[in-house]
């Protein structure tokens, strides 16, 4: 039996997140209840930035959070515990966000969780060879790292990564720094619990001479096809008039963001303390 497309879907206007995971719990319910019916479920990869917001992992303590949250709401960002894995991270403008909420069983046997965050590593690896002259540089950490360059072999996180599954069902997924924007706000924290290693970008490393402007919306194309090609899966972008009750969901979430953006545009930089 041919395994189904994946529908992929890249928003336009910067999300909030605890809409977004809602979003995401949404179809988690929806591909969850389609498989116990008929097993006529569809996979989704949401493509996104976020609105700036400092994100925990799920074996952070609230106790533990207390005062970073405050801190960190002080400088103009919104703070969200998750159940994904990893710890303190960053999400915001300037940012591909990557969603994949992909059903792990529909191969037999079922996708193992570490081959399935291993495609993840290399599907940005293989996005930023091929589309920017950009060598991962290998890491014992989750995450895409490149070498500084200093000769120390000091190294710079390019993208996170930190996931959730649950009866098979992945959600969560990936951060890739694209512009410079993100990276004012990750010099606030210790991202990922990782003191020894600064935040980079695609724009401040890629190699293409003919690239004078990166932008998140620029690196879809690529993302998609990588994505699929080592997931082994066909890629369709989502028509909102089909799958009525996911397209809804996802309509309203474009809606609110862009009602959102207009009343409160998001901060491009963190607020001085």
């Amino acid at each position: 039996m041919s395994v189904p497309p994946i529908f992929y879907r890249f928003f336009s206007s910067p999300l909030p997140y605890g809409p977004t995971l809602a979003l995401q719990e949404f179809i988690h319910g929806v591909q969850l209840a389609r498989r116990r019916v008929s097993g006529n479920h569809r996979d989704y990869l949401l493509l996104l930035e976020h609105r700036p917001v400092f994100t925990a992992g799920r074996r952070q303590r609230e106790e533990e959070l207390r005062d970073e949250r405050a801190r960190l709401q002080g400088i103009g960002a919104d703070f969200e515990s998750t159940q994904r894995g990893g710890q303190l991270t960053y999400h915001g403008p300037g940012q591909l966000v990557g969603y994949p909420l992909l059903d792990l069983g529909r191969t037999a046997p079922a996708m193992p969780i570490r081959d399935y965050i291993c495609k993840l590593q290399r599907t940005i690896q293989e996005h930023l060879r091929e589309e920017h002259g950009i060598t991962h540089a290998p890491s014992e950490h989750t995450g895409v790292f490149i070498d500084d360059g200093d000769g120390r072999g000091a190294k710079t996180k390019i993208a996170s990564i930190g996931v959730q599954v649950r009866h098979r069902l992945t959600t969560h997924g990936f951060a890739l720094n694209v512009t410079t924007e993100p990276l004012a706000w990750l010099d606030t924290i210790v991202a990922c619990g990782l003191a020894d290693v600064k935040a980079g970008s695609i724009a401040g490393r890629s190699k293409k001479a003919a690239e004078p402007d990166v932008t998140v919306a620029a690196q879809i194309p690529g993302i998609v096809q990588t994505f699929g090609k080592l997931m082994g899966r066909d890629t369709v972008k989502l028509d909102l008039s089909d799958d009525a009750e996911v397209s809804e969901a996802i309509a309203n979430l474009e809606e609110k963001s862009r009602t959102l953006q207009l009343d409160n545009p998001a901060p491009r930089r963190p607020t001085p303390s």
